[in-house]
């Protein structure tokens, strides 16, 4: 009997750490760091934003003018990114969503980037874009990354998974319009050039040429050019 009641103790406390390992999970970033410091010199910073005073609150923190003027896609890429986030609008802040207009010049690029913290799906409202996405490395090493691509007229949607690195390039002989929502109030951006090549300080070449197996002078060249911020 004794036996019995032990093994049913046991049994008890195993599901239980496991149903604690089930259901316990840190809740997702909502910018790139949260560095703790000592609690004597803490100032209030929080994983996303403090919340305003309810009796405070007005329409005004849940609207934002303007996504119907285009953007300026006078810059090397062509093409411009206007967002609607929680810094624009403070009432997003705990909704888990957010917006952007594009601007496209013709032959414009929302070049190949990622947003670590959220999914988003485009839809077009003038132009013609090719657009895609890149798979993460695969498990079989030999196998490759797989590209996902489309061409979008207006009225098409198209969603890009969260994190993975994508690209819209406007194929028209038009300017082209595209209108997306993701899934953060904050969903951030790394663009892959600027963060490679454009990093302050920058990335030793050494680990570069490695990388991309190019001679060092190749490196030089990337590193040295002006990478366009787009957003």
């Amino acid at each position: 009997m004794m036996k019995i009641v032990i093994l049913s103790v046991t049994t008890i406390f195993v599901i239980s750490c496991w149903a604690t390992f089930a259901y316990a999970s840190d809740p997702s970033p909502l910018q790139d760091f949260c560095v703790a410091v000592k609690d004597a010199d803490a100032a209030v910073f929080v994983n996303g934003k403090v919340c305003k005073n309810p009796d405070m609150v007005v329409a005004e923190d849940f609207f934002f003018p303007g996504l119907n003027k285009p953007g300026n896609t006078s810059n090397l890429v062509g093409s411009r990114v206007t967002p609607v986030n929680v810094n624009q609008i403070p009432g997003l802040n705990t909704l888990g969503i957010s917006a952007v207009r594009i601007d496209y010049a013709p032959n414009g690029s929302n070049p190949p980037h990622t947003h670590p913290r959220a999914t988003e799906i485009l839809v077009v409202m003038e132009g013609t874009l090719y657009v895609g996405f890149v798979t993460s490395n695969p498990a079989n090493p030999a196998l490759k990354n797989k590209l996902f691509t489309k061409y979008l007229y207006p009225g098409d949607v198209f969603v890009f998974p969260e994190g993975l690195i994508h690209f819209q390039f406007n194929v028209g002989k038009t300017n082209a319009v595209a209108f997306a929502g993701l899934s953060s109030q904050n969903p951030g951006v790394i663009t892959v050039a600027n963060a490679v090549f454009g990093s302050d300080p920058k990335i030793n070449p050494a680990v570069l040429t490695k990388a991309f197996q190019v001679e060092k002078n190749v490196i030089d060249y990337l590193q040295a050019q002006f990478w366009t911020d787009i957003n």
